[in-house]
């Protein structure tokens, strides 16, 4: 299955220049491995998309929503932070 999504700027330049190997994004549709992730630039000034098009291979897909490592205590103090790894 292919979805588009929105990535702005300078999301989008490091995920070309592969510094970012991830996405993070709120777990409103349904997403699985194999699925494609079609990125689309797009400018939040200008409000418009810029062109600028990736296609991404899902790998992996991890849902926080009932995860119970941390309290809700923690998470509210802290927030959480994605962490990428090769």
């Amino acid at each position: 299955m292919k979805m588009e999504k929105k990535t702005w700027p300078e999301l989008f330049q490091k995920i070309l220049d592969k510094d970012k190997t991830f996405d993070l994004r709120l777990a409103d549709f349904e997403c699985n491995p194999q699925d494609i992730l079609v990125l689309r630039e797009w400018d939040p000034e200008t409000k418009e998309y810029t062109g600028r098009i990736l296609e991404k291979k899902v790998t992996y897909v991890l849902k926080t929503k009932d995860l119970k490592f941390w309290g809700k205590e923690e998470v509210e103090k802290y927030g959480f932070q994605i962490i990428s790894f090769k």
